[in-house]
């Protein structure tokens, strides 16, 4: 039997709590050695998916194999060839980093001398050697989710599943993580990922897929799924809130997204000088000055409104207990 190109291949998934369908047919598929995003507005799904996939969670119709083993039927399969990163750090804070990579490495049946070599090398790569010997509940918030990284990688998975593993982080630990994960697949490690950035998606990501009400409503790169949207953007930002308000309401249907809190409204432009001219024209006329003035190409942020009609979320919300 030829094996197939697929790491990761999804077919008409379902999953429901009583009358609430979370999952309304998923198809995905994942290639071996690339990265798959999973991006959707709060309880599209995204989290549910990934606790499936990685066997958490039963589901109630559809097929899902990974590596080639069936979810349902082979979980035991399955779980030897993924690691998973959730939204929480899973460590044990009265342990070291080195004792919690030790352990996970028992736990994965390594002789003992194999789990410590193991441990340090991952102490190594995610930089954790000053801190390997310090209880993990001194470690910061970027510590913890590099550590909680490095402790789903001990048995060297195939497969992983990063479910948001930069929520919360600063800048600068955000960054180092994604230098982690690019590392990663330089290695040809599969990922999918779920995310609530989408600059984190439009960097790391070979494939993107949107779900919302638990469907997948569009699928691509990046840049195919920014050429959907088509349109410049204008953004202009006002003095006060009386202005933003009036301004959106004078600009009415061109507005194509709107911030409140940051007195900002982008408008969609086809032809730069027309469209430009006759929205600061209109502005002017009703005597509502601007703040400030750019024109963009449309970025994942306007694919993702324009997709869903929904602002993505800064606060990931459970879509299951």
């Amino acid at each position: 039997m030829r094996k197939s190109k697929f790491a990761i291949e999804v077919r008409g998934l379902r999953k429901s709590y009583g009358t609430n369908h979370v999952l309304r047919g998923v198809d995905l598929e994942v290639e071996r050695g690339t990265m798959l995003a999973l991006l959707g507005p709060n309880g599209a799904g995204k989290t549910t998916t990934v606790r499936i996939l990685s066997t958490l969670l039963s589901f109630d119709g559809g097929t899902v194999t990974v590596e080639g083993h069936d979810v349902a039927a082979e979980a035991d399969e399955v779980r030897r060839v993924i690691g998973l990163t959730g939204q929480s750090a899973a460590i044990d804070e009265l342990l070291t980093g080195r004792e919690n990579l030790e352990m996970m490495g028992r736990l994965y049946r390594l002789t003992s001398a194999s789990a410590k070599v193991r441990a340090q090398e991952l102490l190594d790569d995610f930089d954790l050697v000053d801190a390997a010997d310090r209880p993990t509940r001194t470690y910061s918030g970027g510590m913890r989710r590099r550590l909680d990284l490095a402790v789903s990688l001990i048995a060297t998975p195939p497969i992983i599943f990063l479910d948001e593993p930069t929520t919360g982080l600063d800048p600068r630990s955000r960054l180092a993580m994604w230098e982690i994960i690019k590392k990663l697949m330089s290695g040809g490690t599969t990922i999918l990922l779920t995310t609530q950035y989408l600059e984190e998606a439009d960097l790391l990501a070979d494939q993107i897929a949107v779900i919302d009400g638990g469907k997948v409503i569009a699928k691509g790169t990046a840049t195919e799924l920014k050429s959907k949207v088509g349109e410049d953007r204008l953004e202009l930002t006002f003095e006060s809130g009386t202005v933003f308000t009036a301004a959106v309401r004078a600009l009415g249907k061109k507005v194509a997204d709107s911030n409140e809190k940051e007195l900002s409204a982008t408008v969609a432009i086809g032809d730069i000088n027309i469209d430009v001219k006759d929205t600061l024209d209109l502005l002017a006329r009703k005597h509502l000055p601007i703040r400030t003035m750019t024109v963009h190409k449309p970025t994942l942020d306007d694919v993702f409104l324009s997709l869903t009609g929904k602002i993505n979320q800064v606060v990931e919300t459970k879509e299951a207990k």
